[in-house]
């Protein structure tokens, strides 16, 4: 078969290497944030085609873990990359940093035209037989699952630096060792996210929201101290992300066993929904920083949290019921 996937993919990178060196040759705002766009609006396709791939390649034992290094890439890339781009943007110009950029995405390109597979499995099917997947219970529940753990997230993570300065009194100058040890608890709790994938699944996954729930609705207290409230911090970038290897891997077994058309939209699912949750989370907490303060962002998230655990209830249900109607089609 073509590797359809394979071009795509390819093409794709080139297209963000030519938004980056765009980006660096402009010099009015216009033209700046048509550049962006531009990257941004091919950068969620080849995350997906990506994990498409990771699925094909990876043996069904090492999948959840090489899933869980696919989400710490992006956390990796904004540890490294961001303090990297600010120096250089100050020595040089921000022009040297995107010029820069594309040359990393030109060697990004160039090896995975060398590394990744020309032929791999595919069931091809019509948009509508892709969309089919949207209607099974243990999708849309997950895609809500997403949903809401994203904007539980960003109900408080939209406004850290505040949190981590007007908050709790950090300085300016603390502020980029405190984002980078963030940064680090991210990739610590993606790699944990992974460990989770492999051994237990969404079976584990309301411990955590319990956790994140109570550790939300301290916050305002812990508000109160630095140590305590950076440590809840810490915790929460930990943990509130567990779900993202588990529920991936849920997405992309439930299209394997039951829409094999759909294996790609499944690869999709996470990233539409993570950045729909971003946007309400990030409107949540622009509305409550008006009308209750930024000390009390934590308890907004909470009602996401909460949200949260009574879906994953429910999708472990919905999940236990369809294997238990599989055994018993199978034993008549």
């Amino acid at each position: 078969m073509i590797a359809l996937g394979f071009l795509i993919s390819v093409r794709i990178n080139y297209r963000i290497c030519l938004g980056n060196t765009w980006s660096g040759f402009t010099s009015s705002y216009g033209w700046f944030l048509l550049t962006r766009m531009i990257t941004a609006a091919v950068a969620g396709t080849i995350e997906s085609l990506i994990i498409v791939f990771a699925n094909d390649i990876a043996p069904r034992e090492k999948r959840a873990m090489l899933i869980s290094w696919l989400a710490a890439g992006f956390s990796i890339a904004s540890v490294v990359g961001v303090p990297v781009g600010t120096a250089i943007s100050t020595a040089y110009s921000w022009h040297v940093a995107f010029h820069l950029i594309s040359v990393v995405s030109l060697v990004t390109c160039l090896v995975m035209v060398g590394i990744l597979p020309r032929h791999i499995k595919h069931v091809s099917g019509t948009i509508k037989d892709q969309l089919v997947l949207l209607t099974d219970r243990r999708i849309y529940l997950g895609a809500a699952l997403i949903l809401f753990t994203a904007a539980a997230m960003y109900t408080y993570y939209t406004y850290i630096r505040p949190l981590l300065t007007t908050g709790l009194g950090f300085g300016t100058t603390a502020l980029n060792w405190l984002l980078f040890v963030l940064g680090i608890m991210s990739i610590l709790g993606n790699r944990l996210s992974g460990k989770i994938a492999e051994r237990h699944g969404l079976t584990t996954m309301p411990r955590f929201y319990v956790m994140d729930i109570g550790l939300l609705l301290c916050l305002p207290v812990a508000m109160q101290s630095q140590v305590a409230g950076f440590g809840v911090f810490l915790v929460l970038t930990l943990i509130i992300m567990a779900v993202n290897s588990p529920i991936q891997v849920h997405f992309l077994d439930v299209a394997e066993a039951s829409y094999p058309q759909s294996v790609a939209l499944a690869s999709s699912l996470n990233a539409i929904f993570f950045n729909i949750g971003i946007s309400v989370g990030s409107a949540t907490a622009s509305v409550m920083l008006t009308r209750v303060g930024l000390g009390y962002l934590g308890w907004g998230a909470a009602v996401f949290a909460v949200i949260s655990l009574v879906i994953v209830i429910g999708l472990n249900r919905a999940i236990a019921a369809k294997k238990a109607a599989v055994v018993v089609n199978e034993s008549k």
